[in-house]
């Protein structure tokens, strides 16, 4: 998939902007804040039909404006050519259009164009909650399985609606209870199911491009931990109603997943440097990609690198720079404040490139 062109008014610090795309490598340079990382942003949006940074689309209007607009143009790998188009008013509810079709649901659209973002905001994945790393394999099978986002949209419905009853004064009818917990251990074995086929495949994947990276310096593991391994979803959350009651929210399920990120023996998030912590999540972002150009629908993903390397050494970046120059590889947005950073990469990509300076929201 490529990206010929974009249109983009009012979103963010984006005024106007109309770009046209290299089809492998386009780079963005400019001082911090500028708005080279809100150029990605509206290419991730339409991809996701919302902001990787920021989930309440009114926030993402340009201030003192009443609507932004983001309008793509994309190149398929068949040689065909699809048209992306997102607007919001504020007030009103976001439009979303697939070739002039609009949606009536967003998540229809979720795989149709599969990109992948590496961006500094991935450290939430080490130092944040299970939600950050749930949300992570989330986006990846989403991308290739429907039948995982139908499960996991309304499994999280149900939960809500059993959130509710827990929450309410009158105790719930147990009836209804039993029907709902019949749902989410239905939908929640599912998503359990996916996760962890998912996750066997992913490993070796990740565990190779970081061995390639680092050059073999660091060992490193992922491991999937569920309620679901421990015995029957349904009989858990019976098992769990009164404490879930006390507490006011289901305390057992999917819902609660994570997976454990490893440096050795030992939690990344205790024992990793800033260097190999970046070097963890951009190997773990690089498997995601390979994972989906290998599923689905076949189709190469758009590649987001934002401030890629920062806090890497001059080896490990050599490492990166080469591993995307490969033909498993497509088209690539890549954002930073060293142009030397970005001249080594155009001096090893082959194919078609564009560089782009960005500087209080105007491109040139």
């Amino acid at each position: 998939m490529i990206l010929n062109r974009i249109s983009i008014i009012n979103y963010k610090n984006l005024a106007q902007i109309e770009l046209e795309f290299a089809p492998k490598l386009n780079c963005f340079i400019g001082h911090n804040g500028m708005g080279k990382t809100n150029l990605l942003d509206a290419v991730y949006y339409l991809s996701f039909c919302k902001s990787a940074s920021n989930p309440i689309d009114s926030q993402n209007i340009r201030h003192g404006e009443d609507f932004f607009m983001i309008q793509g143009s994309y190149q398929t790998d068949d040689g065909g050519v699809d048209e992306v188009y997102c607007g919001m008013k504020r007030g009103r509810k976001k439009q979303f259009k697939y070739n002039k079709k609009e949606y009536q649901r967003f998540a229809d659209h979720i795989g149709l164009i599969p990109l992948v973002m590496v961006s500094p905001d991935d450290a939430t994945l080490i130092s944040g909650g299970s939600d950050e790393r749930r949300r992570f394999m989330d986006m990846v099978i989403s991308q290739y399985d429907k039948a995982y986002l139908d499960a996991l949209i309304h499994y999280n419905k149900t939960l809500q609606q059993r959130n509710s009853l827990l929450k309410a004064d009158a105790e719930p009818d147990a009836d209804l209870m039993n029907v709902l917990e019949e749902m989410l251990a239905a939908d929640g074995n599912v998503v359990f199911e996916k996760r962890t086929h998912f996750v066997r495949e992913f490993i070796p994947q990740f565990q190779q491009i970081h061995a390639t990276i680092s050059q073999g310096k660091e060992t490193v593991s992922l491991h999937y931990e569920s309620d679901a391994q421990k015995g029957d979803l349904k009989e858990l959350l019976k098992k769990n109603r009164a404490k879930d009651r006390i507490m006011g929210y289901t305390l057992k399920g999917t819902h609660k997943d994570d997976l454990v990120m490893q440096l050795g023996d030992y939690a990344i998030r205790r024992e990793g440097s800033q260097g190999q912590n970046k070097t963890y999540l951009t190997a773990l972002k690089l498997a995601q990609f390979m994972f989906l150009r290998h599923h689905g629908n076949q189709t190469t993903p758009i590649l987001l690198l934002d401030d890629i390397f920062d806090k890497l050494d001059v080896l490990r970046v050599e490492q990166i720079v080469r591993m995307v120059s490969e033909p498993d590889f497509g088209q690539i947005f890549v954002t930073d404040t060293n142009r030397d950073h970005l001249e080594e990469i155009v001096g090893k990509l082959k194919g078609a490139h564009k560089v782009f300076h960005v500087e209080n929201g105007d491109v040139v």
